[in-house]
């Protein structure tokens, strides 16, 4: 042991390294929990209102071999001999190899539960619309024949149902009501799809309504198939290593700690080191250096980059609450705004439109990006009434401290 390490010094890393563990065992224990998103989305994962987590877990308990499917559709069994592969309105693309490997599994003998507009663009020969506007109460919809997925099932309930298409396959209607087809089912090779036009008779909200479970389980068919896989690949779940310390806390902790373990090394080092008298500095080489630096900030005139952290957030809120890319640009998520019934003035959407525009504007004056921060915000509320502003108060600032001067 080094001679300037003595036993105070040794007892001083180890308490530091002993409180530092405490602490983080109490953040992790105390810290207040994530918050749930009011609705959610059709996930194994997910306990929300129209999660799909008790679905999940029921299947469990009714013995089926059921399995969170986080791997690429080209990995499913070659021979799924009457395996259910479940696509609840998945949120990403597949790519063209992808969908080749789902009309494979089907062709070979597999049955996929497909849920709305979405899920039809990942199975074969079938074509749907995403619904013009979401309705939160759910309607009734009445078994149009008799078949094994309406078996005990008369009537269902679904809330803001997609739209079906066309099939290149001859298919049969089996829940609708009017004009209106909510449920079909056809075959392609071995294999059987059935759609649904909405998650919502599985969704934890909605599952125990009319016959929502009966059809459930009817469509998943009898407990002894090959097994049961619930889609979380096109939710954006990867089943790797990687992924899991990238979304997980681990980063961050390691992060905290190595920060902490700094902090000890460059106290001691400081406390340790060789005694030396500090050099005598002018005062007039500090004050040059700030006067300089000021000058720099205020002719950098960032004020866009209120706006960028004000369309930042709205464009992450959209895409969580929309079911869109999270790279989708402003007048698309405008539009996909207005065809899920959430409408803004005509002024606010413009500027929300403008605004992809003015995040790399330099030149942005310090209204324009107060006015655009502004109908960002107003935009990001009406999807989200609980989210922050952002971006407003530093615009705010910005155009006061340019008034006054």
């Amino acid at each position: 042991m080094p001679s300037f390490l003595d036993s105070r010094d040794l007892r001083f890393l180890i308490g530091a390294g002993v409180v530092m563990v405490v602490l983080l065992g109490l953040t992790f224990a105390l810290g207040p929990a994530p918050v749930q998103q009011s609705l959610g989305y059709p996930s194994s994962y997910a306990s929300e209102w129209a999660g799909a987590k008790a679905a999940y877990l029921l299947l469990e308990e009714q013995g089926y071999r059921v399995e969170r499917w986080e791997k690429s559709p080209e990995d499913l069994p070659e021979n799924p001999d009457g395996a259910v592969l479940v696509l609840a309105e998945p949120t990403q693309a597949a790519s063209a190899s992808e969908l080749a490997a789902i009309r494979r599994f089907v062709s070979a003998g597999g049955r996929v539960l497909a849920i709305g507009a979405t899920a039809a663009a990942l199975v074969p020969d079938l074509d749907a619309a995403a619904a013009e506007q979401w309705d939160p109460q759910p309607k009734t919809y009445e078994a149009l024949l008799p078949s094994p997925v309406t078996r005990d099932a008369p009537e269902i309930s679904m809330v803001a149902p997609d739209t079906l298409t066309s099939s290149e396959h001859p298919w049969l209607a089996l829940y609708g009501q009017n004009d209106e087809v909510v449920v079909i089912s056809y075959r392609v090779g071995k294999g059987e799809i059935i759609w649904w036009a909405s998650a919502s008779p599985l969704t934890n909200g909605l599952m125990r309504e009319n016959s929502n479970l009966a059809l459930f389980l009817n469509s998943i068919g009898a407990p002894a198939n090959q097994g049961v896989y619930w889609d979380e690949y096109f939710h954006g779940a990867r089943a790797s290593m990687i992924s899991y310390f990238e979304t997980g806390p681990l980063p961050w902790a390691g992060l905290q700690i190595a920060i902490a373990f700094l902090a000890v090394l460059f106290t001691f080092s400081r406390r340790a080191g060789a005694m030396r008298m500090p050099a005598t500095e002018s005062r007039l080489s500090p004050l040059e250096f700030v006067e300089t630096l000021g000058n720099v900030f205020r002719r950098a005139q960032g004020t866009h980059v209120a706006v960028e952290i004000a369309f930042q957030r709205f464009r992450q809120v959209a895409a969580r609450r929309l079911g869109i890319r999270g790279t989708s640009s402003s007048a698309e998520i405008v539009e996909a705004m207005d065809k899920h019934g959430v409408r803004l003035p005509e002024s606010t959407a413009a500027l929300v439109r403008d605004s992809e525009t003015a995040v790399g504007d330099s030149s942005l004056t310090e209204r324009a990006a107060l006015e655009y921060v502004r109908a960002l915000n107003a935009a990001t509320h009406a999807l989200d009434p609980r989210s922050k502003d952002v971006g407003i108060k530093a615009a705010y600032k910005m155009t006061n401290e340019n008034e006054r001067n």
